[in-house]
């Protein structure tokens, strides 16, 4: 198994950056075909138009967001002809709320989207129904690539968020191409539960699930030492000199981590580090 098709999203050329890099470097490694979809947003809340406004107002953004688009395309077209890789580029116009239909449509049909880190104090409110479009309504594994990352593409050493949840068990099957790659792979388990199934044994299945396939690895089990799981998580990965995480995306509702908090989304705003996500 190996990714051959790749799938990005620009936005926004800043924030496009380190994913698209990332995103090159892979094609080369798999020998495999980058999809990139750049988009002109038109960010006006229609619901918010003052009584009397018409049809002009709404030609009006759509024409900026086209425009937007097109200035897009151009630029990460000038980015990769020069490239030894097989690529092409589309181009949509879409209301903000409108967004994660186009993304999804493309992205379904990639077996890997390269992302830009959805938060953080220059971020697009965009970035992050972008990513979310990808991984829920695509059904595709994302790769989210931090803000002005410039490390390691060939990931040489990656920790396992564990938890035994199925969204775990998934982002390993859809990242076996990377951990099968991989000089070192921990096994990352807090806290594990004291009446759960792997009670005597933490990470022992996942761990002879993966060797089977030629994956070197150690499991570590971790006290939850940090108000949040993702702390911990973040803090072993650097203390592992880890250049990837891999974990299940979204255990509980999106409403209920933009709320209240959790890991997935604990790790997508400090992750200093690529992370591979899959629901």
């Amino acid at each position: 198994m190996a990714y051959k098709t790749l799938f990005t999203t620009v936005t926004d050329p800043a924030a496009a950056e380190a994913p698209l890099n990332v995103a090159k470097a892979l094609c080369r490694t798999w020998d495999a075909h980058l999809d990139v979809l750049t988009m002109g947003i038109d960010r006006t809340q229609t619901g918010y138009y003052y009584a009397g406004a018409n049809a002009m107002v709404l030609q009006e953004t759509l024409q900026r967001a086209q425009a937007e688009a097109n200035d897009l395309e151009a630029q990460i077209r000038a980015k990769l002809e020069p490239e030894d890789l097989r690529w092409n580029v589309e181009t949509a116009v879409a209301a903000i709320a409108d967004l994660g239909r186009h993304v999804a449509a493309r992205a379904r049909f990639s077996d890997l989207a390269v992302m830009a880190q959805p938060y953080g104090d220059s971020t697009g409110v965009e970035l992050e129904p972008v990513l979310e479009a990808a991984l829920f309504d695509g059904d595709t594994s994302v790769l989210m690539v931090p803000t002005g990352y410039d490390g390691p593409t060939a990931f040489k050493r990656i920790v396992i968020g564990w938890n035994e949840s199925a969204e775990a068990l998934n982002a390993v099957r859809r990242a076996l191409p990377l951990l099968k790659a991989a000089e070192f792979v921990s096994i990352a388990i807090i806290n594990p539960p004291t009446h759960g199934p792997e009670r005597s044994d933490p990470g022992g299945r996942l761990s002879e699930f993966l060797s089977r396939h030629g994956v070197h690895v150690e499991i570590s089990v971790l006290a939850k030492t940090m108000p949040r799981i993702s702390d911990v998580l973040a803090r072993h990965a650097e203390d592992s000199g880890a250049d990837l995480v891999v974990m299940g995306g979204y255990g509980h509702s999106r409403f209920r981590e933009a709320i209240l908090g959790g890991a997935t989304r604990g790790i997508l705003e400090n992750a200093k580090l690529p992370v591979f996500l899959s629901h």
